[in-house]
């Protein structure tokens, strides 16, 4: 059985996976943030993210639908889909 989360929960963990891995401060992550403008993540760093968040849901995250996500709420939307 698939692991459930809240979008809280969602929230943090993807907050804590951009503070210690990407060395992003934590204060520019709001949910409007653009990944690559904002954050400044590249497309190794998009790749590594999905990693990581496949770590976390035990889900495979399809790459067509990490090409759709640009900000930090398309990524706490896209894992409640796949949760689902």
């Amino acid at each position: 059985m698939a692991k459930q989360f809240t979008r809280e929960e969602i929230s943090e963990k993807l907050t804590e996976i951009l503070t210690d891995d990407f060395e992003i401060d934590e204060e520019k992550i709001t949910p409007e943030a653009n990944l690559f403008q904002d954050l400044e993540l590249d497309s190794i760093d998009a790749v590594d993210l999905a990693v990581k968040l496949q770590y976390f849901t035990d889900k495979k995250i399809a790459p067509e639908n990490f090409k759709q996500i640009k900000t930090v709420d398309d990524v706490i939307n896209a894992i409640e889909d796949l949760l689902k």
